[in-house]
């Protein structure tokens, strides 16, 4: 299977042509702040920097990033900045989604399991007082005038029954809205900001 079709999700590439005249050196010099952050290893030669993060710090502007890429390359319309840059975070926000909602499924089957044990159990129930009902006045007690016996009342339990919540699946499919927002917010945010952040320093605007 080839992953580029779906490696999207969790990583992030693009391009930014370089001012004229500027070296390879001298880019990497000026985006060297990024890359000496706590938790950040990185290494370059005159056309290519290569980063790792680990542990990395809130305040790293780069922190949502765990490892990448960047390499200069040379055209006829001049030098161009390539970057690939890879998240774990983006791609834990997209698989939330659907480790959620198939917490919902499960929890679907659960209830209509319990659904269906509880139909069967009052109807085994209702069975019972029917017999209990059709039982008959004792002649000698009929021909005294002793009242028909009184059909059986519910019972505490039967009440109690429709007082418990069965599970719901809705918190799942909250969770799961929040985490693909999160992700379709995340994934269109960090690209830009990260495009913006090479720019300012690349360019100074």
């Amino acid at each position: 299977m080839n992953l580029r079709f779906i490696d999207w999700i969790w990583h992030i590439r693009g391009s930014l042509a370089l001012a004229p005249g500027l070296s390879g050196n001298q880019a990497f010099d000026r985006l060297d702040p990024l890359f000496r952050q706590t938790g950040t290893s990185h290494e370059r030669t005159s056309d290519t920097l290569t980063f790792r993060k680990k542990d990395q710090a809130a305040q790293d502007k780069m922190s949502v990033f765990d490892n990448g890429v960047l390499r200069i390359e040379r055209g006829a319309a001049g030098a161009v900045l390539r970057y690939h840059l890879i998240s774990r975070a983006l791609l834990f926000c997209f698989l939330a989604p659907l480790l959620f909602l198939g917490i919902a499924q499960f929890t679907i089957v659960v209830v209509e399991h319990q659904k269906a044990s509880a139909d069967a159990a009052k109807s085994e129930k209702k069975d019972a007082k029917k017999k209990d009902a059709q039982v008959a006045l004792n002649p000698i007690d009929k021909a005294l005038g002793a009242p028909a016996p009184e059909k059986p009342k519910k019972d505490g339990a039967d009440k109690a029954e429709g007082k418990n919540k069965k599970p719901s699946p809705t918190p799942a499919y909250v969770f799961a809205g929040i985490f693909a927002f999160l992700y379709l917010v995340g994934r269109i945010l960090e690209d830009r900001l990260i495009k913006a952040q090479f720019r300012k320093r690349l360019l100074g605007s």
